[in-house]
């Protein structure tokens, strides 16, 4: 049996900051003001998302496709972001026109990792679970779940989106596109 160790007042406080950080880009997401999420990225932020797929049992490896090697939903970095972001808020966006009614929902958050320590991180790595739902005009409904593992960064005393890995619990995208932000 895995063994698992109080954690510290500096680690749960950390948490809590942490948490609310990802509930504030929920918050910005839900309401498209993506040009003020996009304010919240490093300059080198990677965001992505591979493909998952079944396996054998014990061939857990094989799971999702490999990050450099092999498809992926999602292989974006900053450049990329920015101009998906200018083109779905133009406004004429033939998937999003008008846009759709979200709710992002962020939950077992855990700050796994703090760069230097927990007491005083410049850089975290963080794991989540999250739920899209998304509705588009009357009767469109589309429910993405998984996994997140996120790295923020302290950027001028702020924390910023340095890399998210989003894992779908769903090997088949049943949704139409994925126009919208993890």
């Amino acid at each position: 049996m895995a063994e698992t160790k109080a954690p510290s007042l500096e680690q749960l406080l950390l948490t809590r900051e942490v948490e609310e950080f990802l509930y504030f880009e929920a918050e910005l997401l839900d309401t498209w003001r993506y040009h003020d999420w996009f304010e919240l990225l490093t300059d080198d932020v990677r965001y992505w998302m591979p493909l998952a797929r079944n396996y054998k049992f014990g061939e857990e490896e094989r799971e999702y496709t490999k990050e450099l090697e092999q498809v992926a939903w999602l292989d974006e970095g900053k450049v990329t972001l920015k101009l998906r972001i200018d083109q779905l808020m133009t406004g004429v966006h033939w998937a999003e026109e008008p846009l759709s009614r979200m709710s992002h929902i962020v939950t077992n958050v855990r700050v796994t990792d703090a760069i230097p320590s927990f007491a005083d991180p410049s850089e975290v790595t963080v794991s989540c679970r999250f739920l899209v739902y998304r509705n588009h005009l009357q009767d469109e409904i589309d429910f993405f779940i998984g996994k997140r593992r996120d790295v923020l960064r302290k950027v001028d005393g702020n924390w910023k989106l340095a890399g998210r890995t989003i894992l779908l619990d769903q090997n088949v995208l049943m949704a139409k596109n994925i126009t919208f932000l993890f």
